[in-house]
């Protein structure tokens, strides 16, 4: 989840199973080096614009401080939290690798201090929330491949590869002495620094007195050496009852907008709120039955999801490498391994903490400013909740395998795959919350709740900007919407009032449509509707641009760490 779109900007388009793969021969710690950035250098000074700048769009965040209750832990315990919290760090520094290249480096060459601070919160001179636009004198266009891929290596020359492990999640592209590309491995580049996670994984798992949480982070730390993450990933649907959890390594694709092929390392270290997460238990039963009643034909709902998929409520006490770039996620929804999913299911993690402190310092006040007046009452913050619950388990309906044989959607769908399944999800959640309420499960009167919300909270995350799966699929889901009739807007006042049956009834055609495509593994239908629909018009950039003047934020940033938490250092 993760980006912003300022006026300058606004009318431009809104442009993991574990995988096994051949061991390449030996090759030198020059060839392990990152690939070249495709950015010139940058300089030591920075200019007054560009100071002014920064300062400006350090104003998009809100400040966060992650905290907990850990007063149920004893010492031990907490030795084990501060243990999970440092390797959590450790992830910062393989992300800043992937994203950019050498972290002190760049630093370095910037005196200003506040574009330093800025550089810090994007893991390099790019602005996450300004559609990757540079903010370091000198640097140009952020490389769509990141530092998965040499700088100057072209599509074609990828396609005609014959590398078999080229489109694995955890291998990088590098180029021999001869010039030729060669894979090399994650736990290979980053073996360092996976070290000494892994060590800390081994020392907390010691301390820990839940067995199944034991079991997972031994595994785990033997993936984050192998990456053969699989096993991990079975032991961590197994924990049922542990009241700390931790997630960790590379995981999501968002990074990588050349394919969408490469993982990026992150972590999160979680505290269980039980009370919250045992009124949750029960929605995850209904999963089947929801799977069955997707308005597709069959064949594109065969696939039956995991029956052990739980729904669970946290507290996040840290974001490391991934997580903590840009627009933050408040919500979970792992494994991404298709046959992990489809024998277990998923877990759904909702980050409560992080979640009402979205609602409370932008979403209510961007309901304020676009929401016309007789449906704010309509904005809660149950009915985000459960949006956002919703949002995760339903990326467990539909289907992982394309239904012509050649593998997975995630594959066939390729830079297109992360903003259609945040799309699906979206959509989908919408469907689940609607079909729940009719069965008697969540409250039917206050269903006009979850449907404002829902489009207060597509008003807060086409702000994200273009290079953010998520503000993509909430781009067209708005501008389809929009054709629908799914919503109105006043004229004179600017704001946006929900239609409830049409809404009903786009909800229902967008989610046949997506589905479609993500069956078919039709590419070229899931790049042209992003073309078609992922544009921000002018009406609607005005819009945005009045909530820039109100200074309402565009996402938060976090007050994190063993300081934050009272936590001593478990190395002193």
């Amino acid at each position: 989840m993760v980006r912003r779109l300022l006026p300058v900007c606004l009318l431009l388009a809104l442009a993991a199973c574990s995988s096994q793969h051949d061991t390449p021969a030996p090759v030198s710690k020059e060839e392990l080096a990152p690939a070249p950035t495709a950015s010139a250098p940058a300089p030591a000074s920075t200019s007054d614009a560009t100071s002014t700048a920064v300062q400006r769009h350090l104003a998009d965040y809100a400040t966060v401080k992650l905290v907990a209750d850990l007063s149920r832990f004893d010492a031990r315990q907490k030795k084990m939290i501060a243990l999970l919290v440092e390797a959590a760090d450790s992830m910062n520094a393989i992300y800043w690798q992937q994203a950019w290249g050498d972290r002190n480096a760049l630093l370095q060459k910037i005196a200003d201090p506040a574009t330093r601070e800025f550089a810090e919160i994007n893991y390099g001179p790019w602005d996450r929330l300004d559609n990757d636009q540079p903010f370091v004198d000198g640097v140009g266009a952020r490389p769509p491949g990141a530092q998965f891929y040499p700088a100057d290596m072209s599509k074609a020359e990828f396609e005609k590869s014959p590398l078999k492990d080229k489109t694995a999640l955890y291998t990088l592209l590098r180029r021999d002495a001869q010039g030729q590309l060669i894979t090399v491995p994650y736990h290979e580049a980053y073996k360092a620094e996976l070290e000494k996670t892994a060590g800390l994984l081994r020392q907390a798992a010691k301390l820990a007195k839940d067995p199944g949480f034991r079991k997972y982070l031994t595994l785990r730390a033997g993936a984050l050496l192998s990456d053969d993450y699989q096993a991990s990933d079975f032991a961590w649907m197994d924990m049922k009852k542990n009241p700390i959890d931790l997630v960790i390594g590379p995981i999501e694709t968002y990074e990588d907008q050349l394919y969408g092929y490469k993982a990026s390392y992150e972590s999160y270290v979680l505290i269980k709120d039980q009370a919250w997460s045992a009124k949750l238990a029960r929605f995850a039963k209904y999963l089947p039955e929801l799977q069955r009643g997707l308005p597709v034909p069959d064949r594109y709902k065969a696939e039956k999801p995991g029956s052990d998929a739980d729904l669970n409520a946290y507290f996040a006490v840290y974001y490391g490498g991934d997580a903590n770039v840009g627009a933050k996620t408040i919500a979970i929804n792992l494994p991404n391994d298709e046959q992990v999913q489809l024998k277990k299911g998923t877990r759904r993690l909702q980050l409560e903490n992080v979640m009402q402190a979205k609602f409370d310092q932008i979403m209510r006040p961007i309901a304020k400013e676009l929401i016309a007046d007789d449906q704010q009452h309509n904005l809660s913050f149950d009915a985000f909740f459960q949006n956002t619950m919703f949002h995760e388990v339903a990326h467990g309906l539909g289907i992982k395998n394309t239904l012509d044989g050649k593998g997975t959607v995630r594959k066939a769908l390729k830079d297109q795959a992360s903003s259609f399944e945040e799309g699906k999800a979206d959509i989908l959640g919408l469907y689940m919350v609607t079909k729940l309420a009719d069965k008697g499960e969540l409250d039917k009167a206050r269903l006009m709740d979850n449907y404002v919300t829902f489009l207060a909270g597509i008003l807060r995350s086409v702000r994200f900007g273009a290079s953010d799966a998520h503000a993509k699929a909430n781009m067209v889901r708005f501008n389809f919407f929009k054709q629908q009739g799914a919503f109105s807007r006043d004229e004179k006042t600017g704001r946006y009032r929900v239609d409830f049956d049409k809404m009903t009834a786009a909800m229902n055609a967008l989610s046949a449509k997506l589905l479609t495509i993500q069956g078919d593994g039709d590419y070229e239908a899931a790049r042209q509707l992003t073309d078609q629909m992922g544009a921000v018009d002018a009406e609607l950039a005005g819009d945005l641009k009045r909530l820039d003047q109100a200074h309402i934020p565009v996402d938060i940033r976090f007050e994190q760490g063993l300081a934050v938490l009272g936590l001593a250092s478990p190395s002193h």
